[in-house]
């Protein structure tokens, strides 16, 4: 149980850091104008920044609103309301590997003083900072430790909601949570975007900026090798899990990137943005003729043709299994989750050099190897 002082002190931070009644302000304000995300808005104003975050699951709807306040400037009048977030950030807690690595990337590790699912993360400054007890670990982020959290000063938690789920007795400690939706983008490049948002919680937006523009520069440039390919080959993707395979919907991040490196994805024609399930059969009926397989995978060992038999017989009806054209990306060994997200462009690459190797001749792999007998 968490002692009663505790309780008064967590009170103490309520009231310093509960939502602001809505209010009139003449302040002048600016559109920040993304050009790809649309899950976030962003309007800076003379004493304040107003960051908002659609519900991605219930067009038209606001899921969050927060209001940025620099750390050395007063609590301004008359503000909307929402969540009041004192910036930059200096005490954060991170839920997921893909937003450690963002800030390693903006520099701003030292303000990250606790993770949960420690276990998962690839990051190697956090790892370090983990083993010093720099950052502490609170656990499971499906049941983290409480009592820890608080008392560790946590101004924020960085998290990915889920749609129809909450984060549990989390939400009752009053801790801000700063949700980050940027994997229901439908787009490569909105997806890239977020990484302004998150720049501006931790005053790195420049930073931010300079990040993303080098993605988006990169991403066109790659896209061009490929706009004009006549041979575009048949793709499938991922495995089945017990008896269920999911496959990118055709309006997903996935398939526009697929569609961008030159591949005719066998599954566009579903609509949707996530993971559609289908059946064993249903794959087999639809790309039993494809030219290459791309799956992703987490094993303590890289995937094998015989590997693949041998965990379902069947796999060896398909073509790229019969000709050798199947990629493995093994998770476990590649940063692939933490990169792809903020950098399409590296992934873009590398779908490129196996659609089209002629027009990357030198690429080296990040995330995918050619299957090994």
């Amino acid at each position: 149980m968490i002692p009663k002082y505790f309780y008064f002190l967590w009170l103490i931070y309520l009231l310093c850091s509960c939502s602001i009644k809505p209010g009139v302000t003449s302040d002048s304000k600016q559109s920040s104008g993304e050009r790809y995300a649309f899950g976030f808005t962003v309007e800076h104003y003379d004493d304040y920044t107003k960051v908002e975050v659609s519900n991605p699951w219930k067009k038209g709807q606001l899921m969050e609103r927060y209001l940025l306040i620099p750390r050395d400037k007063p609590v301004p009048n008359g503000m909307p309301q929402g969540t009041v977030i004192r910036v930059p950030l200096q005490k954060m807690v991170v839920y997921t590997a893909i937003h450690a690595a963002v800030w390693e990337e903006l520099g701003v590790i030292d303000a990250v003083i606790g993770v949960c699912e420690a276990r998962y993360m690839k990051v190697p400054t956090i790892n370090q900072r983990i083993e010093t007890g720099l950052i502490q670990d609170f656990g499971k982020a499906s049941s983290p430790d409480i009592e820890k959290m608080i008392t560790s000063g946590a101004e924020v938690i960085i998290a990915s909601p889920l749609e129809n789920s909450n984060f549990g007795s989390v939400e009752k400690t009053g801790i801000p949570i700063i949700k980050c939706t940027e994997y229901m983008e439908t787009g490569p490049l909105g997806s890239a975007e977020w990484v302004k948002f998150l720049g501006l919680f931790t005053g790195t937006t420049e930073r931010a900026d300079s990040i993303f523009h080098a993605s988006e520069t990169n991403y066109a440039r790659l896209k061009a090798l490929a706009v004009d390919v006549t041979c575009r080959p048949k793709l499938m993707t991922e495995i089945k899990y017990g008896n269920t395979w999911y496959v990118s919907g055709g309006e997903s991040f996935m398939a526009q990137l697929f569609r961008d490196a030159g591949a005719d994805y066998i599954f566009a024609y579903l609509p949707g943005t996530g993971g559609i399930p289908l059946s064993f059969e249903t794959v087999l009926n639809k790309a039993i003729h494809a030219d290459i397989w791309l799956m992703r995978y987490n094993r303590d060992t890289e995937m094998t043709y015989d590997a693949l038999r041998s965990d379902y017989a069947s796999y060896d009806r398909f073509a790229p299994f019969r000709n050798r054209r199947i990629y493995g990306c093994n998770a476990i060994f590649s940063r692939y989750y933490e990169e792809i997200t903020f950098h399409p462009d590296y992934l873009l690459e590398e779908l490129i050099a196996i659609f089209h190797p002629t027009l990357l001749p030198k690429h080296n792999f990040r995330y995918y190897k050619p299957l090994r007998e």
